[in-house]
């Protein structure tokens, strides 16, 4: 085959593989945080409803995360032994299902019991997809493919916000609350799609019908002399590879990163709702629109600069920075249109983080040990989704205004940015870079 050949087989199978997976995936990531963030929304009606105090709501938020936590592991080695198809089909049905379910809850404690069940039932979703794609694109690739993925974080803020708010101040049917009905419909996507995913989903590419084989073949061969190539990996067993110092040190970070982000994400509504109590629902899901749109774009740009320059470290401590830079200021202004400038700085900040971060564990560890690891570490960072809207509920009661909180929350973005910024990692393989060079931040083999 000459080089134009390979050269051609390469555009045409990396773009069929793209389209065939990466959007598909964003859809059901959409689908999971709209389930998950929702409750956001639902709390403009459903917090006098139930009667929950600032702090009961943040619980509420915040339990999600402690399921999660348990079952995160336990889910991603089940997902290896019965494949993502199986696993991931299994994982919508039951999230749906309790997702829908919670649109008839009673009383606080009944919320309490289906949230933490909406953790457990989802536990294993993020770190099993992130696998997945590792399985289909080669490590140049990656973090760039990880951006259109992981954009559906704000982009389901972007969706979510109008239709959830529209649904609550439209959708009244039977005399139920608009709120119960927005979790009530949000939650029947996942549920369809984890009927769909069944017949959809291709574990890996030797069992790709839909690829020529030809394509198979590269892409199979490809995968392959990429893994092969990287030396500097370990491979460690589950124990092992949970509890090595770094895969402990990133699990740190990521918690009080999540402390910081998912902090803001449940409160959103609420911080927007207090520039002006003459808002309505509606309205409020339209102005939330606009940070998540600069974060969505800030994310692709920022991690397609990570893939380009070969480089990971410092793409995921820089946007840390600015994140918490940008929440402190939010936090000592009082003008709603100039917090909303600096709330959209600061989403671009915390979302631009995650693609680039994610690549960090490939740095040092092999594949299979590697998703293993992602997933400890995404379960034990998720914990900080408990704390982050528990501190912003306690926040906002002592001192009158969710944006007291925020400042807390700045603080620990930054030293989140420290504690990336000094890690050290394996020198990366040349091979692994698109200009062949090494760069900082990448040069040592010492531990954290």
């Amino acid at each position: 085959m000459t080089l134009t050949d390979t050269s051609t087989l390469e555009k045409t199978t990396t773009r069929k593989v793209f389209w065939r997976i990466v959007p598909y995936c964003f859809i059901l990531y959409v689908i999971s945080y709209l389930d998950r963030a929702n409750l956001g929304y639902a709390a403009l009606e459903m917090n006098k409803d139930l009667a929950l105090s600032a702090e009961a709501f943040g619980f509420a938020g915040g339990i999600f995360f402690i399921g999660y936590f348990l079952f995160e592991v336990p889910s991603n080695v089940a997902l290896q032994k019965y494949g993502s198809r199986i696993w991931i089909s299994r994982i919508l049905l039951t999230w749906g299902a309790v997702a829908v379910l919670t649109g008839f809850v009673q009383e606080a404690w009944q919320l309490y019991t289906l949230r933490f069940l909406l953790g457990v039932a989802e536990a294993g979703f993020f770190p099993g997809i992130i696998i997945y794609l590792t399985y289909w694109f080669r490590a140049k690739e990656q973090a760039t493919t990880v951006a259109f993925f992981t954009a559906a974080i704000p982009a389901s803020y972007l969706f979510g916000a109008p239709l959830s708010t529209w649904i609550m101040d439209n959708v009244n049917w039977f005399g139920h609350a608009g709120w119960r009905w927005m979790l009530v419909l949000e939650g029947l996507p996942a549920i369809l799609a984890g009927v769909f995913n069944y017949f959809y989903m291709t574990d890996r590419p030797e069992k790709a019908k839909w690829l020529t084989e030809d394509e198979r073949n590269w892409l199979v061969g490809e995968l392959a002399q990429d893994h092969n190539k990287r030396k500097n990996v370990q491979h460690l067993g589950l124990w092992a590879a949970i509890s090595n110092p770094k895969v402990l040190f990133l699990s740190a970070i990521y918690f009080i990163y999540q402390v910081g982000n998912l902090g803001i994400g449940l409160w959103m509504p609420q911080i927007i709702q207090s520039f002006g109590k003459s808002l309505t629902h509606t309205q409020i899901g339209l102005v939330a629109m606009i940070p998540y749109a600069i974060a969505t774009i800030a994310m692709v740009l920022w991690s397609r600069s990570s893939d380009r320059m070969g480089e990971r470290q410092k793409h995921s401590a820089v946007p840390l920075l600015i994140g918490g830079f940008a929440l402190a200021a939010t936090g000592l202004t009082h003008d709603p249109y100039v917090a909303i400038g600096l709330i959209s700085v600061a989403l671009a900040g915390i979302y631009a983080f995650k693609s680039p971060f994610w690549s960090l564990p490939g740095l040092f560890l092999s594949r299979s040990t590697a998703a293993v690891s992602i997933a400890a570490i995404n379960s034990i960072g998720n914990l900080g989704g408990f704390v982050g809207p528990y501190a912003m509920g306690w926040a906002k009661t002592a001192t009158g205004s969710p944006l007291g909180g925020l400042l807390f929350l700045a603080v620990l973005l930054v030293i989140s940015f420290f504690m990336t910024w000094f890690m050290r990692f394996p020198a990366p393989d040349a091979d692994d870079s698109p200009t062949g060079q090494f760069h900082a931040g990448r040069t040592s083999s010492r531990k954290a």
